[in-house]
């Protein structure tokens, strides 16, 4: 087997579920998805989905919930569309790593709004 071949599943379910949450998907809960990256297996048979959401916590749940109760209907569309001997197991994981940057984002805008301040500071006591 070709070590390549999970990346490229990966890449083709990852546009293929885009695609999908955006146009076939008919539950409002993933109206906020945004699929960020998929992992595949080696041997094929895990696929996880890693997703943010554009909202509050509550979306974010209510997201998870929509997210959970398409995967039947996902992975039934996938399985006609990429003809695959085995189609993976679609897992759904929030994806923290979006969140994160954000926090750093805020903290880094902090210490230049703070390091701003201190030098204004500095010259106002000259």
């Amino acid at each position: 087997m070709s070590s390549f071949r999970p990346e490229r599943v990966a890449e083709q379910l990852h546009q293929e579920i885009s695609q999908m949450l955006m146009h076939g998907v008919k539950d409002p809960r993933v109206a906020l998805v945004t699929v960020t990256g998929v992992d595949v297996t080696r041997d094929l048979r895990l696929a996880r989905v890693y997703y943010t959401v554009t909202g509050d916590e509550q979306d974010r749940i209510a997201a998870q919930a929509g997210l959970a109760s398409s995967v039947a209907w996902l992975k039934r569309q996938l399985g006609q569309m990429l003809r695959l001997r085995h189609m993976p197991e679609i897992r759904f994981e929030y994806d923290r790593a979006v969140e994160s940057g954000r926090r750093i984002d805020e903290l880094l805008r902090q210490v230049k709004d703070d390091l701003i301040d201190d030098s204004a500071d500095s010259r106002d006591d000259s």
